[in-house]
Formats: C-alpha cells, structure tokens, sequence
C-alpha cells in the first residue's frame, strides 16, 4: 500500500557554475522533477508533491536564490536556471517534468535546448506574448535597497499587470500601509527574502519577449494547465503558447487562479498532470 504523505529527503547537487542546488524527494515511480514560481520555495509546492508522488518519485527544486540552494550570483540570467535543472536531471535521472509560472519557463526553455525530457507539464508558465510591463522595476528595486519591503511590493501588485484591477487603482500608500497591518504571518516572512529574486526573474521574463516563436522546438507532449479565475488576456496568452508548441494541448481548471498549484488546490493540478504523464 502507497504512503498517501510520503516524507521527503533533501538531497543537494552542484549547478555548472560550482552554485548548490537543493531538493527535496518523495514517492517512488518514475522520475518527477517540479520547478516552482516566483516568491516561492519548495515547501510551498510539499502537498502537490504528495499527490505526485503516489505514482512517481518526485523531486521538488529550490530554485537557486531560495531555500536550501545558492544565491542566483552576479552572472544570473534564464540559463542558470536551465542549468541548475540539467544538474537536477543528470543526478536524479527524471524524465518528465513540471514548472509553475516561472519555473514553467525554464522547463520549457530546458526541454527546447535539450533532449532530456519525454513528457512536460506546465501550469500557467511565464512565457511572454503580449509586452511585460517593466514600469515597476525601478521603483521596486529603489524601495528594497531603501530597507522598504513592503513599499517595494505594492509596486509589484500594482505594476506587474497580474493584479485585480480594484488594487492597482488604489494610492501606494494606503496599500503599503494595509499590507503592513495585514500581512505579516508565515506567507511574508517566507516571501520577504525572495523580493531581490523575483525582481531579477521577472527582469527575465521580460528578456523573453519576442521569442514565442522559438518554443516551436520543443516537440515532446506539453500539458498547460490555466487557472479558469485567470485574467482572460493571460489565458489568451496560452492558447498562443499552445498554438506554438507541436505536440501541445490545454486545459483551464475551473475555480483555479495562477496560484493553482499551491496549498488546498494542490491535488486537483496533480490529478490532471498524473493523467497525462500516466
């Protein structure tokens, strides 16, 4: 009989640049690697990962910049990331693969420079069509080297372009001062020291414009996966993708937002990407 919450063992490999990448493994089966997003870690995709791991062996990346892994260092770009995920495969020997957002592009940058995948999943991934709003990078960036963490927030919520739009009509200073008040618990304390990370991998995503035509080369089966409570322009993005890549097909998850992966909605991303991968 399978464990339903199976425990995790954190191993650690070194990236082509000397940087140390951290994971956490669970399960047993085929190979399961897992990139996760933006302000995220790997405990924040633990309970996806149970639900993976009931058929697989799964294996939760800390991106570098997070968690137990390395800093990004000075020479970060999106091939680090491609990089440190070729170490994850070659130590693990995983032949399928899942990314969130972020984590969802390096999957598929990997898988359309390199043969080391057969099947991947991608749940709402930071592959740009439409122009990235940057406006807000300066003035993030400016608010983290003054101390100012949650100032430098708010112009993510409001610039970044994923927000409801009631939010970004409201003055920055009454957002920072509401998110001061309210958000302090474990979720801001476990984001606080990825702010300088996710600046620098949104400046990427960012860098990837004009390059939709590119992911053509990746030929293995894709499933992306869309949150039905998404922004309509951002799912009209991943029809865009779907279109592009070969072997592609899409799914909206009715009552999911970008966040689809995380926590309570954890199992239901899981029960699709196990049909697929199965």
């Amino acid at each position: 009989m399978k464990i339903l919450n199976p425990p995790a063992h954190r191993h650690t490999v070194m990236s082509a640049d000397g940087t140390p990448i951290s994971y956490q493994t669970m399960g047993e089966g085929p190979g399961l690697i897992v990139l996760g997003g933006a302000l995220r870690t790997s405990d924040d995709y633990l309970t996806l990962g149970s639900a993976l791991a009931r058929d697989h062996t799964v294996h939760l990346v800390d991106r570098r910049g997070r968690g137990a892994s390395g800093p990004l260092g000075p020479h970060y770009d999106l091939s680090s990331e491609v990089a440190d995920l070729r170490a994850v495969q070659a130590e693990t020997g995983a032949r399928l693969a899942f990314g969130h957002s972020y984590g969802g592009l390096v999957v598929l940058e990997t898988a359309r420079r390199f043969p080391l995948f057969e099947r991947v999943a991608v749940y709402e991934p930071g592959v740009p069509v439409a122009p990235v709003p940057t406006g807000w990078m300066a003035p993030y960036r400016e608010r983290l080297a003054a101390g100012d963490p949650y100032g430098a927030f708010v112009h993510f919520i409001r610039g970044s372009g994923g927000a409801p739009a009631f939010l970004t009509k409201m003055p920055h200073w009454y957002l920072r001062l509401a998110m001061m008040v309210g958000f302090r618990g474990p979720a801001w304390q476990r984001m606080r020291p990825l702010l300088a990370a996710s600046l620098a991998e949104h400046e990427q995503v960012a860098a990837q414009q004009g390059r939709l035509a590119e992911f053509a080369a990746v030929t293995v089966p894709v499933l992306i996966l869309c949150g039905g409570r998404s922004l309509p322009a951002s799912r009209a993005e991943f029809d865009a993708l779907r279109a592009t890549l070969p072997g592609a097909t899409l799914e909206t998850l009715a009552g999911l937002n970008h966040f689809g992966p995380e926590e309570k909605s954890g199992p239901v991303v899981a029960g699709r990407v196990l049909a697929f991968l199965s």
